[in-house]
Protein backbone atom coordinates (compact mmCIF):
# COMPACT_ATOMS: atom_id res chain seq x y z
CA UNK A 1 0.00 0.00 0.00
CA UNK A 2 1.22 3.73 -0.99
CA UNK A 3 2.00 5.32 1.92
CA UNK A 4 4.06 8.54 1.80
CA UNK A 5 3.67 9.78 5.38
CA UNK A 6 6.85 10.31 7.46
CA UNK A 7 6.54 10.97 11.37
CA UNK A 8 9.91 12.12 12.29
CA UNK A 9 12.01 15.55 10.60
CA UNK A 10 15.18 12.95 10.53
CA UNK A 11 12.86 10.35 7.92
CA UNK A 12 12.19 13.57 5.85
CA UNK A 13 15.41 14.43 5.15
CA UNK A 14 16.99 11.40 5.06
CA UNK A 15 19.63 10.66 1.85
CA UNK A 16 20.32 14.66 1.89
CA UNK A 17 23.96 14.73 2.30
CA UNK A 18 27.47 16.93 1.45
CA UNK A 19 26.89 17.85 -2.27
CA UNK A 20 23.47 17.93 -2.85
CA UNK A 21 21.57 20.46 -4.80
CA UNK A 22 18.52 21.67 -2.76
CA UNK A 23 15.11 23.58 -4.27
CA UNK A 24 13.48 25.02 -1.38
CA UNK A 25 9.61 26.90 -1.73
CA UNK A 26 8.67 30.01 -0.73
CA UNK A 27 7.60 33.40 -1.90
CA UNK A 28 8.37 36.33 1.09
CA UNK A 29 6.87 34.66 3.94
CA UNK A 30 4.13 32.14 1.67
CA UNK A 31 5.29 28.60 1.36
CA UNK A 32 8.43 28.10 3.02
CA UNK A 33 9.20 25.28 4.56
CA UNK A 34 10.50 26.35 7.85
CA UNK A 35 10.43 23.45 9.80
CA UNK A 36 12.73 21.71 6.97
CA UNK A 37 14.89 24.82 6.54
CA UNK A 38 15.73 24.76 10.83
CA UNK A 39 15.94 21.33 9.84
CA UNK A 40 18.46 21.30 7.21
CA UNK A 41 20.33 24.32 9.50
CA UNK A 42 21.03 21.48 11.95
CA UNK A 43 22.19 18.92 9.97
CA UNK A 44 25.21 20.67 8.55
CA UNK A 45 25.76 19.57 5.24
CA UNK A 46 28.03 21.44 3.09
CA UNK A 47 29.15 21.91 -0.47
CA UNK A 48 25.46 22.64 -1.32
CA UNK A 49 23.51 24.42 -4.43
CA UNK A 50 20.83 26.03 -3.38
CA UNK A 51 17.77 27.16 -5.27
CA UNK A 52 15.61 29.26 -4.32
CA UNK A 53 13.87 32.73 -4.77
CA UNK A 54 15.47 34.68 -2.35
CA UNK A 55 18.14 34.19 -0.41
CA UNK A 56 16.93 35.97 2.37
CA UNK A 57 14.13 33.08 3.52
CA UNK A 58 17.67 31.83 5.22
CA UNK A 59 18.19 34.68 7.48
CA UNK A 60 16.11 34.09 10.11
CA UNK A 61 14.84 30.11 9.35
CA UNK A 62 18.48 28.36 8.56
CA UNK A 63 21.50 31.35 9.13
CA UNK A 64 24.01 28.71 9.45
CA UNK A 65 23.40 27.56 6.03
CA UNK A 66 24.79 30.77 4.55
CA UNK A 67 26.65 31.77 7.80
CA UNK A 68 28.70 28.65 7.93
CA UNK A 69 29.73 28.66 4.25
CA UNK A 70 27.92 25.21 3.26
CA UNK A 71 26.66 26.26 0.26
CA UNK A 72 28.83 26.54 -2.95
CA UNK A 73 26.35 27.78 -5.14
CA UNK A 74 23.16 29.69 -5.11
CA UNK A 75 20.29 29.94 -7.74
CA UNK A 76 18.19 33.05 -7.55
CA UNK A 77 15.88 35.98 -8.24
CA UNK A 78 17.18 37.80 -5.35
CA UNK A 79 19.86 38.25 -3.26
CA UNK A 80 19.70 40.92 -1.07
CA UNK A 81 19.62 40.89 2.61
CA UNK A 82 18.03 43.37 4.99
CA UNK A 83 18.82 46.90 5.19
CA UNK A 84 21.83 47.16 7.57
CA UNK A 85 24.94 45.34 7.62
CA UNK A 86 25.29 43.34 4.40
CA UNK A 87 23.97 39.37 4.92
CA UNK A 88 26.61 36.54 4.81
CA UNK A 89 25.93 35.74 1.15
CA UNK A 90 26.37 39.09 -0.04
CA UNK A 91 29.57 38.82 1.60
CA UNK A 92 30.84 35.65 0.31
CA UNK A 93 29.64 36.69 -3.21
CA UNK A 94 32.03 40.13 -3.07
CA UNK A 95 34.64 38.11 -1.56
CA UNK A 96 34.43 35.13 -4.67
CA UNK A 97 33.63 32.23 -2.38
CA UNK A 98 30.20 32.06 -3.48
CA UNK A 99 29.10 32.22 -6.71
CA UNK A 100 25.49 33.53 -7.09
CA UNK A 101 23.68 33.07 -10.19
CA UNK A 102 20.69 35.53 -10.39
CA UNK A 103 18.03 34.65 -12.83
CA UNK A 104 14.85 37.13 -13.73
CA UNK A 105 11.64 35.88 -11.32
CA UNK A 106 9.90 34.59 -14.65
CA UNK A 107 12.70 32.45 -16.11
CA UNK A 108 13.64 31.08 -12.87
CA UNK A 109 9.95 29.51 -12.87
CA UNK A 110 10.81 28.23 -15.95
CA UNK A 111 13.50 27.02 -15.64
CA UNK A 112 12.40 24.89 -12.62
CA UNK A 113 9.16 23.76 -14.84
CA UNK A 114 11.55 23.13 -17.49
CA UNK A 115 13.47 20.79 -15.29
CA UNK A 116 10.54 19.00 -14.16
CA UNK A 117 8.63 18.78 -17.85
CA UNK A 118 12.55 17.11 -19.06
CA UNK A 119 13.09 19.95 -21.20
CA UNK A 120 16.84 20.84 -21.15
CA UNK A 121 16.74 24.27 -22.44
CA UNK A 122 14.44 26.97 -23.78
CA UNK A 123 15.00 30.69 -25.30
CA UNK A 124 13.60 33.76 -23.92
CA UNK A 125 13.58 37.26 -24.85
CA UNK A 126 14.01 38.43 -21.02
CA UNK A 127 17.51 39.89 -19.76
CA UNK A 128 18.87 39.93 -23.31
CA UNK A 129 21.58 42.96 -23.28
CA UNK A 130 22.00 42.81 -19.80
CA UNK A 131 24.89 41.32 -17.49
CA UNK A 132 22.10 38.65 -16.83
CA UNK A 133 22.76 37.24 -19.84
CA UNK A 134 26.33 37.22 -20.30
CA UNK A 135 28.22 34.45 -22.21
CA UNK A 136 24.84 32.50 -22.58
CA UNK A 137 24.27 31.62 -26.70
CA UNK A 138 21.83 34.29 -28.14
CA UNK A 139 19.82 33.32 -31.05
CA UNK A 140 16.94 35.86 -32.69
CA UNK A 141 13.29 34.80 -33.81
CA UNK A 142 11.32 36.67 -36.16
CA UNK A 143 13.73 39.28 -35.43
CA UNK A 144 14.67 39.20 -31.84
CA UNK A 145 17.32 38.28 -29.92
CA UNK A 146 16.64 35.41 -27.33
CA UNK A 147 19.09 34.00 -24.74
CA UNK A 148 19.12 30.27 -23.99
CA UNK A 149 18.13 29.20 -20.65
CA UNK A 150 19.08 25.52 -19.10
CA UNK A 151 16.17 23.68 -16.98
CA UNK A 152 17.09 23.84 -13.62
CA UNK A 153 16.83 20.15 -11.24
CA UNK A 154 17.39 19.15 -8.09
CA UNK A 155 18.24 16.21 -5.68
CA UNK A 156 15.99 17.66 -2.84
CA UNK A 157 13.08 20.04 -3.46
CA UNK A 158 12.14 21.21 0.37
CA UNK A 159 8.01 22.48 0.24
CA UNK A 160 4.97 24.03 2.34
CA UNK A 161 2.10 22.82 1.82
CA UNK A 162 -1.65 23.44 3.32
CA UNK A 163 -2.81 19.25 3.34
CA UNK A 164 -1.99 16.24 2.27
CA UNK A 165 -3.19 12.10 2.25
CA UNK A 166 -1.01 9.44 2.12
CA UNK A 167 -0.66 9.10 -1.36
CA UNK A 168 1.13 12.21 -1.65
CA UNK A 169 -1.67 14.51 -3.41
CA UNK A 170 -0.56 17.75 -1.97
CA UNK A 171 -3.33 21.41 -1.86
CA UNK A 172 -1.90 24.64 -1.05
CA UNK A 173 -3.18 27.56 -0.07
CA UNK A 174 -3.33 30.51 -1.61
CA UNK A 175 -0.04 32.08 -2.86
CA UNK A 176 1.74 29.70 -0.73
CA UNK A 177 1.87 27.54 -4.29
CA UNK A 178 4.00 29.79 -6.17
CA UNK A 179 7.29 27.30 -6.77
CA UNK A 180 6.30 24.03 -5.15
CA UNK A 181 4.29 22.44 -7.83
CA UNK A 182 6.96 23.50 -10.15
CA UNK A 183 10.08 22.31 -7.77
CA UNK A 184 7.97 18.77 -6.49
CA UNK A 185 8.48 17.85 -10.52
CA UNK A 186 11.78 18.88 -10.79
CA UNK A 187 13.75 16.98 -8.15
CA UNK A 188 14.67 13.60 -7.46
CA UNK A 189 13.17 13.76 -3.60
CA UNK A 190 10.11 15.82 -2.98
CA UNK A 191 9.33 16.68 0.90
CA UNK A 192 6.44 18.00 1.40
CA UNK A 193 5.68 19.90 5.18
CA UNK A 194 1.99 20.40 5.90
CA UNK A 195 -0.49 21.66 8.20
CA UNK A 196 -2.89 18.31 8.05
CA UNK A 197 -2.70 14.98 6.78
CA UNK A 198 -5.91 13.41 5.56
CA UNK A 199 -7.10 9.82 6.89
CA UNK A 200 -8.96 9.76 3.51
CA UNK A 201 -7.84 10.40 -0.05
CA UNK A 202 -7.80 14.17 -1.14
CA UNK A 203 -10.62 15.51 -3.49
CA UNK A 204 -9.42 15.70 -6.97
CA UNK A 205 -10.72 19.47 -6.66
CA UNK A 206 -8.29 20.04 -3.26
CA UNK A 207 -5.36 18.71 -5.40
CA UNK A 208 -2.20 21.15 -6.76
CA UNK A 209 -0.05 18.38 -6.86
CA UNK A 210 -0.71 14.77 -7.28
CA UNK A 211 1.06 11.81 -5.96
CA UNK A 212 3.33 11.02 -8.54
CA UNK A 213 5.65 13.85 -7.75
CA UNK A 214 6.02 13.40 -4.46
CA UNK A 215 8.25 11.35 -2.43
CA UNK A 216 7.32 12.61 1.22
CA UNK A 217 4.77 14.34 3.38
CA UNK A 218 4.59 15.30 7.31
CA UNK A 219 2.46 17.35 9.56
CA UNK A 220 4.20 20.15 10.86
CA UNK A 221 2.79 23.65 12.29
CA UNK A 222 3.86 26.68 9.99
CA UNK A 223 6.89 28.34 11.30
CA UNK A 224 8.29 31.27 9.95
Amino acid sequence: MIDKRVSTIAQALDGLSDGACIMVSGFGGAGVPGNLMHALDALAVKDLTIIVNSLRVFDGLAPGVFGERRVRKAVCSAARGRLGEPASYEVQWSEGSLDIEMSPQGSFAERIRAGGAGIAAFYTPTGVGTALTDGKEIREFDGVPHALETALTADFALIRGHVADRLGNVGFRGSQMNFGPAMAAAAKVAVVEVDEISEQPLAQRMIDVPGIYVDRVIALPDRR
